[in-house]
């Protein structure tokens, strides 16, 4: 079933790339959909299958690979990924269908996103971290081109920034890891098989500075964010979807899968600075979002933001902080897939993203009413207002993390009003008020266009509404992850003062 799930993508990408003769984009597009469709089918056959009271991996697939380098394919899912692989296959099959059908190279094109899909749920399902850190790295090419060749006017330079950042990302994630199989005495890269909590404080102090900074960048958090904007602005909308949605969440799935997890005590040792540096994140984000007049670099510093509640969550490590950083990673998916589906209508209809050219989109008659009208729900739910998955996300990580961190929790906290802030100038700007002249005869919007946007504005209230339904799957797995961590800690900290004694 998990091979299922990276095979399917996989023998799509090389239909799709060695099509026989030249493709039309509408077919190449139907046949990727078909493609992530399948994927999407299977996720939820997984979930229905998924028993979420054992915290144990599932479906766990293991095969011998290389023996002289200790790896072997070993495939698992819990309820830290299922939520996460079930995100990828539905923005995939978002970001497919509203792929432009005129575009060129399409064979190239939804061979790169299935490729992209790939990498993604690989990552997700690997249980060795050499494993991981090849699907981690396969995404990185991909996305790379998706950027060069189709992004905006500036492409190079944001899929070039891109890809150093993410490739020093990689080194730092791959030299933790094999210091933490050499020096553990780890006879391969199996995460079953890894024992880690008998290394030194500070050798696990190193080991997790090299984890936090790799997926700090990937995260980003300040200050390896600054790649980011850059390839929003740059990228094509259903690239911005993916990149937003999925591919951020890599680095959060990582903190807690590889740092939080597998390095308990000197992660308990750097708690508080990481609170530090996720209140540093959350107001640097929120507040260059304030600064900006173009709609999509504005919704991707608000990713920045937002990515700071999870590592505050994290810091914190009670069950309900992991929790409510699961739900976070979640709400953010589903959030920021939304906002930069809207925009990217927005730009092709109006022409410009610029809050000093656009003005009155909610007109009734000659603007975007129903685009302004998600655009509410999807600023609301981002700014946590009661009802959406935005608010209940952000309310459980600050009840779990308040305990441990209150004041950097209310400081994290102003970062929920500024969104509020931030996303109230630009509904004024470009939605309320006087239609301006340069967008007086807009383009038709079609339901085409809409019903990406409008599916996920359904389950962000459905979720916000029924959250359980959501922290279900996830809550048995997190909880029993963050108690083993928690002794863990305790124990080695109580061995290292009574050998002090």
């Amino acid at each position: 079933m998990l091979s299922a799930l990276i095979l399917v993508p996989l023998i799509g990408a090389a239909l799709i790339g060695f099509w026989p003769s030249g493709i039309s984009g509408k077919l190449a597009r139907g046949v990727a959909l078909g493609f992530a469709i399948s994927v999407l089918f299977l996720t939820i056959v997984l979930t229905i299958q998924f028993r979420p009271g054992e915290v144990s991996q599932q479906f766990a697939e293991s095969v011998p690979w290389i023996d002289a380098l200790g790896l072997n394919y070993n495939l698992g899912v819990d309820g830290l990924s299922l939520p996460l692989l079930v995100l990828n296959g539905l923005l995939t099959c978002i970001a497919i269908y509203s792929s432009d059908e005129s575009l060129g190279r399409p064979k190239l094109y939804y061979s790169l996103i299935l490729l992209l899909s790939v990498g993604v749920t690989g990552a997700f399902l690997a249980q060795d971290l050499l494993l991981f850190f090849l699907f981690y790295e396969l995404e990185l090419i991909p996305l790379y081109l998706l950027i060069a060749i189709w992004g905006g006017t500036r492409r190079g330079y944001a899929a070039t920034k891109f890809l150093i950042y993410t490739a020093v990302s990689g080194i730092l994630i791959l030299a933790s890891f094999l210091g933490m199989v050499w020096l553990s005495g780890s006879s391969n890269f199996a995460l079953a098989s890894l024992n880690t909590t008998t290394l030194p404080l500070a050798t696990q102090l190193l080991l997790l500075v090299g984890i936090l900074v790799g997926f700090g960048i990937k995260i980003p958090l300040v200050p390896f964010h600054t790649w980011l904007p850059d390839a929003h602005v740059e990228a094509s909308t259903p690239i911005s979807v993916l990149l937003a949605g999925v591919l951020l969440k890599l680095g959060t799935y990582g903190l807690l899968r590889f740092g939080m997890n597998l390095l308990p005590e000197a992660w308990s040792y750097l708690a508080p600075w990481l609170a530090i540096w996720a209140v540093i994140s959350v107001l640097y984000g929120s507040s260059c979002a304030i600064a900006q007049t173009d709609m999509k670099k504005m919704v991707a510093y608000s990713s920045i933001g937002h990515m700071g509640y999870v590592l505050i969550a994290a810091a914190a490590a009670t069950p309900l902080s992991v929790l409510g950083a699961v739900m976070q990673m979640i709400s953010h998916g589903l959030i920021s897939a939304m906002l930069f589906l809207l925009v990217g209508v927005v730009y092709k209809k109006a022409g410009s993203r610029d809050l000093e050219i656009i003005r009155g989109l909610l007109n009734p008659e000659r603007g975007m009413p129903v685009i302004g009208s998600l655009m509410i729900v999807g600023v609301m739910a981002s700014a946590g207002i009661p009802g959406m998955l935005g608010f209940i996300s952000e309310f459980v990580v600050y009840r779990g993390s308040f305990a441990v961190f209150p004041v950097q929790t209310l400081l994290c906290m102003i970062g929920t009003g500024l969104t509020a802030v931030y996303f109230l100038l630009l509904m004024n700007r470009a939605f309320f008020g006087r239609l301006s002249s340069p967008v007086v005869n807009l383009p038709r919007v079609y339901w085409s266009d809409r019903i990406p946007a409008a599916i996920l504005a359904l389950l962000i209230v459905i979720f916000g509404i029924q959250p359980s339904w959501l922290s279900r799957w996830t809550e048995p797995t997190i909880t029993a992850m963050v108690n083993t961590q928690n002794v863990v800690a305790t124990v080695s900290l109580d061995k290292k003062m009574g050998s002090g004694e």
